[in-house]
């Protein structure tokens, strides 16, 4: 039987990359290792206390109701005392 690729999961591969490699740039590693140059640069943040904050009552109303939209999830927050745009929440929820 045929041997069975290995899966290198995408951290693991961007670990690998050497910014101070002799005889590779760091261009070349990332085209070999299939790693977006970009994301060796740039290290994701995560979302920032106030938006934390915010996910609390929107997580709470979504498993009162996890029918609500977008929509519906601002209104009810409006009427909770909760200021916020419909787009925000939106991505919020995802």
């Amino acid at each position: 039987m045929g041997q069975r690729a290995q899966v290198v999961s995408r951290e693991k591969r961007r670990g690998m990359i050497e910014p101070g490699h002799p005889k590779l740039s760091l261009s070349r590693q990332c085209r070999l290792l299939r790693v977006s140059r970009s994301s060796v640069y740039r290290r994701p943040k995560g979302e920032s206390a106030e938006n934390l904050a915010l996910m609390r009552p929107i997580d709470k109303l979504f498993l009162e109701c996890p029918f609500y939209g977008s929509r519906q999830m601002v209104r009810q927050l409006w009427r909770d005392g909760v200021c916020v745009g419909r787009h925000r929440v939106r991505r919020l929820m995802r």
